[in-house]
């Protein structure tokens, strides 16, 4: 699978990463299922695992499913919430320190290569004792990058700050609002890794109604986008319309596609090495059709 460099940092990632939110759903029972869809993930050539401490057991999954492959991937971890069996106040420095420490167990490795703010508010960012938590976390070695994953204007601030090494945003091709507001170009100006998530945006583009309230408001959007008519050279597919779209913007470094069937795993990797490549003339009218109808279309969280 084609690899680039995450901005400054010199790690090299696939450009397509694995996000795992619904390999947290599992319990630990369920070992063998996540060992497949992760290992399946690593024989066919994704380098970077995105997880959170908050994603139920999938710290712990991992940990125990793929830690005797340490080497063969770039490991990306958030912090910040409460979960589980902590008991503490969400964004203090105690919470980022502790969340650190246990993501460094459960996930059986003696170095994170990046640790993301996972969605704070304004607040906190201005606030400070979250971040600082996390930079002391680097100075200790306990990661190699910091990154902040979270949109608007909180993403925007994140860019501004000067402080972290990645951004992962939301950005496809029903959720425009990174690119039309040129956080893209800002981040990739300041050397930042940029990693797209929902970068299939739930895969709404081609399906008749909305699978689950979550994506409401992404189907919403597909239909007024959709509705404008065929656009002529994209490929039918909606999964490959999405992929194609966000990976052929200059500035973002990798896409996380989250799932925990490895079947489904296997299509996303196959559509990415069939070297989807949209038009350009494709790619400006989607642009086209979102700042028209899109304007003030915010990011979705």
């Amino acid at each position: 699978m084609e690899s680039t460099t995450l901005g400054n940092t010199g790690l090299e990632v696939s450009r397509l990463g694995l996000g795992l939110a619904e390999i947290g759903s599992l319990s630990l029972n369920d070992l063998a299922q996540a060992a497949s869809v992760l290992n399946q993930a690593l024989d066919n050539g994704i380098t970077f695992l995105d997880t959170a401490a908050c994603y139920g057991s999938s710290e712990e999954l991992v940990g125990n499913a793929v830690a005797h492959r340490r080497d063969e991937y770039v490991l990306a971890t958030k912090c910040g919430h409460v979960s589980g069996e902590y008991e503490g106040q969400a964004w203090t420095a105690d919470t980022v320190r502790d969340s650190i420490d246990r993501s460094l167990v459960r996930l059986k490795t003696d170095h994170l290569d990046l640790v993301q703010l996972h969605s704070c508010d304004m607040d906190t960012l201005k606030r400070g004792d979250a971040t600082e938590a996390l930079l002391r976390a680097k100075e200790a070695g306990k990661t190699r990058f910091v990154g902040y994953s979270g949109d608007n204007e909180e993403a925007r601030w994140a860019v501004d700050s000067g402080l972290f090494d990645t951004l992962q945003t939301s950005f496809n091709l029903v959720d425009q609002h990174a690119r039309s507001k040129g956080l893209l170009d800002l981040a990739e100006e300041r050397g930042m890794g940029v990693i797209a998530k929902r970068p299939i945006a739930n895969g709404v583009w081609d399906t008749v109604a909305s699978s689950r309230p979550y994506t409401d408001d992404y189907f919403k959007r597909a239909r007024v986008l959709a509705g404008m008519g065929r656009i002529k050279g994209a490929p039918r597919d909606g999964v490959l319309l999405a992929l194609g779209f966000v990976l052929a913007h200059p500035s973002i470094g990798t896409a996380i596609v989250g799932t925990s069937n490895p079947d489904h795993l296997l299509t996303n990797i196959q559509s990415v090495e069939s070297g989807i490549t949209l038009r350009p003339d494709a790619l400006e009218e989607l642009y086209r059709r979102f700042d028209l109808a899109g304007g003030d279309w915010l990011q979705l969280e």
